[in-house]
């Protein structure tokens, strides 16, 4: 069941910059996963973008005024009921020919192991997540509040997931 809800400018606003956050994760985990030497990165790269991606519908739903259900939602409900698969456009505020450039200078010169794509990831979750706080305690209804404590949890497991790739490899050792 989807609940409707009017939100503030400020509300708005906040969502508007989760969108944004959202958008600039499914672009870096797909360019990672294509990227990753490591198959295991790899999947838990791709896991990470579709759970972004039910993010960013979601986000879409509530700046739409529609706060959708929670309840018994592993996580895809989102992205089942409208059947719509988000867009992300690259570079959408780009002109084109810096576009281009990036896009040529990624695909041919980006270098990064898997051990900094993961420390990027992991730094870019820390930084989701605490906006996501920032964002619910700014929202007036409990049932957004709720939605967002959701997305905020899965970002929470996507640090988790990278964290504990990262353990077992031997990139990163909490002392």
């Amino acid at each position: 069941m989807i609940a409707n809800v009017t939100l503030s400018t400020k509300e708005q606003l906040l969502l508007q910059d989760q969108k944004s956050h959202e958008e600039q994760c499914i672009l870096k985990y797909e360019n990672y996963a294509n990227l990753a030497a490591d198959s295991q990165l790899k999947t838990i790269f791709k896991n990470n973008a579709q759970k972004e991606r039910e993010h960013l519908q979601t986000i879409n739903q509530l700046l739409n005024g529609q706060v959708p259900s929670m309840a018994g939602q592993g996580g895809s409900n989102s992205q089942q009921q409208s059947g719509q698969q988000p867009t992300v456009q690259q570079g959408a505020n780009w002109p084109m020919s810096q576009q281009e450039t990036i896009d040529k200078s990624a695909s041919t010169s980006f270098k990064a192991s898997d051990k900094d794509m993961c420390i990027d990831m992991l730094n870019t979750e820390k930084y989701v997540s605490g906006t996501y706080d920032t964002t619910i305690f700014e929202c007036k209804s409990a049932q957004v509040r709720d939605v967002l404590n959701h997305i905020q949890k899965e970002e929470q497991k996507h640090g988790e997931a990278i964290f504990a790739y990262m353990q077992s490899k031997g990139m990163y050792s909490p002392q």
